[in-house]
């Protein structure tokens, strides 16, 4: 019996993803499968350590991992003109984003990289991702760069959309915003890969044809939201993209990290290889 550990996010589309390989509803080829859930900039860290055989990771931080891990055709979340969005307390725009003290949920996350390509200079203050919406409600920070459930709440707390990173890079490129994908440590040779990526495909396909049951479990990692705002937000991030990356969303992935090296903001060259 071979365990091996799929670390994900404690989040609705996650959950969602995930459902049927949690709750038994897919033939595991006698692999078991250990859930661990932590929040993705602390999944980023693990990874860059190599302690995960199978994660989810933000694709910023898979220009960091690249040596160790390939990533799976599927289990993207791809922001198709929308994703992590810059708020204030008070309206404003690009040109008054430069110099702000901004609220970021993590340096290795795509948010963070695409917050810097759409406008470098300014003072990033690395905040847990739930507790973003609050500091710039209580004025901790000028800015707040919101991922998960934020995106579709923060105008309950009164705050302002200054840019949507996701429309403004379909703007720049006419492609979808590469945000997260699952990696697979590549010393877990062919066979084993294959089989994982099978499942792992069979568990998202799964849950968009039985969506009320995968809801049902998602709800759990809702945070707060309705079940209508829940099914908005799955649908956001576990889509057509999610069951595979098609050329578009590939060809997506290596421009958002080649533009990162030619800023200066990625330290290295990536090759990028996925799982066939």
């Amino acid at each position: 019996m071979t365990t091996i550990h799929v670390a994900h996010s404690p989040d609705s589309d996650d959950a969602f993803m995930f459902y049927a390989l949690a709750a038994g509803k897919i033939d595991t080829e006698g692999l078991t499968y250990v859930h661990e859930l932590q929040d993705i900039e602390s999944l980023n860290q693990r990874a860059m350590r190599g302690e995960l055989e199978v994660t989810a990771v933000s694709i910023h931080a898979y220009a960091y991992l690249s040596d160790r891990y390939s990533l799976l055709p599927h289990g993207a979340s791809m922001g198709d003109r929308y994703g992590p969005r810059l708020v204030a307390r008070e309206p404003a725009d690009r040109s008054e984003v430069k110099g702000k003290r901004i609220a970021i949920p993590g340096p290795l996350t795509s948010a963070y990289l695409a917050l810097q390509l759409y406008e470098p200079d300014f003072t990033p203050v690395f905040t847990p991702f739930d507790a973003i919406e609050d500091a710039v409600v209580n004025g901790e920070v000028d800015m707040g760069l919101l991922i998960h459930e934020g995106q579709l709440t923060f105008a309950e707390r009164g705050l302002h959309l200054v840019a949507d990173m996701g429309e403004w890079w379909f703007q720049e490129t006419g492609l979808p915003l590469p945000l997260g994908g699952n990696v697979v440590r590549k010393d877990l040779g062919p066979d084993l890969t294959q089989k994982i990526s099978r499942h792992l495909r069979d568990s998202i396909a799964y849950g968009l044809q039985h969506r009320v049951g995968a809801l049902d479990h998602a709800m759990q990692y809702a945070r707060g939201l309705d079940r209508s705002k829940a099914d908005t937000f799955v649908g956001m991030y576990v889509n057509d993209w999610t069951l595979d990356y098609g050329d578009r969303g590939r060809q997506a992935v290596r421009l958002f990290l080649q533009r990162g090296v030619e800023a200066g903001l990625v330290k290295k060259p990536v090759t990028v290889e996925f799982v066939d």
